[in-house]
Order: C-alpha cells, then sequence, then structure tokens
C-alpha cells in the first residue's frame, strides 16, 4: 500500500482530535479504487508518530468529495466521535466552503433551499420535491466576480452529498470544472470547491475549534487569492 504519511497537513490536533486538510482527489475512505484514502492515511501517521501497535482507532463523523480539498477533521476516541456526530446532528457543526463558479449569481447574498435525491448507482444527485428529496439548505455571499465567474463563500445549513454541485449547477451556475454537473467542464482541471473553515465546540472541553485551509495557489483558485 501507498504510503500516505508525508501527505498529513496537521491543522491541529491532541489527545482528542485530529485535524487536517485534506489533499484533492483523495478519498475520505477506501472505494473501489482501492487508492490510498485519508482515514488509511492518518492511521499511519498516528502510528508512526505514537509508536503505536496493533490496529488505530479514528473515528470518521463527516466526509468530503473525492475531488475537494480542505479541513477535516477525525475524532481519536469513540467518546470523542459521538460528540463531534451530536454537534452535526445539532447544527453546531459550521462548514464553510469557498467555490468558484461559471456564472454570476443575481445577487450578492442569498439562499438556496432545494430538495435532493440520489441515485446511489450513478452516484449523482438531483433536485426534486419535498415529497421525494431531502431538505437542503446553503447561504452563500459572492466575495468576487469576474470574466462570466463569481468566487462565493458558502455555509452549509444542512451536509447532503453534493449538495453544493448541485444546488448552484440547478440554477444554471455550476462549478467550474466540476465533471459531473457542469457541461462546460472541459475534463481537464480541478473542482473550484474547497472546505475553508471549519468550527465546533470541542468534544471534551467544549471550547470552539477554529479551523482555517485556503486552497492553492494554483488554477482554478489562481488570481482569487486577494479575496478568499
Amino acid at each position: 500500500m501507498e504510503d500516505g504519511r508525508e501527505m498529513i497537513k496537521v491543522l491541529y490536533e491532541d489527545n482528542h482530535l485530529l485535524c487536517v486538510e485534506k489533499p484533492v482527489n483523495m478519498p475520505v475512505q477506501e472505494d473501489s479504487s482501492k487508492d490510498l484514502d485519508l482515514l488509511t492515511a492518518c492511521r499511519q501517521y498516528l502510528k508512526e508518530k505514537y509508536s503505536k501497535p496493533g490496529n488505530v482507532y479514528l473515528g470518521l463523523v463527516h466526509r468530503l468529495d473525492r475531488p475537494v480539498g480542505g479541513a477535516m477533521v477525525f475524532a481519536k476516541t469513540s467518546k470523542a466521535a459521538g460528540r463531534l456526530s451530536e454537534s452535526i446532528r445539532t447544527d453546531k457543526f459550521s462548514k464553510i466552503y469557498a467555490a468558484v463558479l461559471d456564472g454570476i449569481p443575481p445577487e450578492t447574498d442569498g439562499t438556496l433551499i432545494d430538495y435532493l435525491i440520489k441515485d446511489t448507482r450513478t452516484n449523482t444527485v438531483t433536485v426534486t420535491d419535498k415529497a421525494h428529496g431531502k431538505y437542503s439548505c446553503l447561504h452563500y455571499h459572492v466575495m468576487h466576480s469576474e470574466k462570466h465567474r463569481a468566487l462565493v463563500r458558502i455555509e452549509l445549513e444542512t451536509g447532503r452529498s453534493h449538495q453544493i454541485r448541485v444546488q448552484f449547477a440547478s440554477r444554471h451556475l455550476p462549478l467550474v470544472n466540476d465533471q459531473r454537473y457542469n457541461p462546460q467542464a472541459t475534463g481537464k482541471g480541478q473542482i473550484a470547491l474547497w472546505a475553508v473553515q471549519l468550527d465546533f465546540p470541542h468534544p471534551i472541553t467544549g471550547e470552539n475549534v477554529h479551523l482555517t485551509s485556503l486552497p492553492p495557489h494554483t488554477a482554478p483558485w489562481n488570481g482569487m487569492e486577494e479575496y478568499l
């Protein structure tokens, strides 16, 4: 198996949490590709750093799509995992993303509400009606726009699969380089979506944990750095 320990960028770590920056195009957990996943890489990192024998516990409490990079948190204990999951369930876990859209929203600030349904056979999500889909809500703010593209800050109220990508695409504002939902995507280039900020109560102390991660100075983010 590929060694992923050198790929781990730690944002915050203590006895209960391991917070890292997820690399782009790395699955969060093992999938059919059998490529090295972030959960395995983080376990390798902990096993070596602390010379742990046997299996290393690491709780997965939230996910990012494979092509998306940015801030993620793992739990080092089952107690921490349970409390983090409860924070997510009770809306005490704030997730902020940055995205570049192919198009400019009509309003600088807005809220998108839809009902989404996932086809597990094709791993695609579509907008449907209230009776068949899951309530999905996000809030956005346009930070910068130029040349028919907009840099937006997104706060998720719900955390549905592919939510950001589908909600904007359904309004003809797909994410730049989104191979799945953007008909303008050429098949090359990194999707313009990044998990830039997480805020949540520490599962043991209750104090606020604030994580930030900025996208690289490469396409599709180059030229946007001063606005992030």
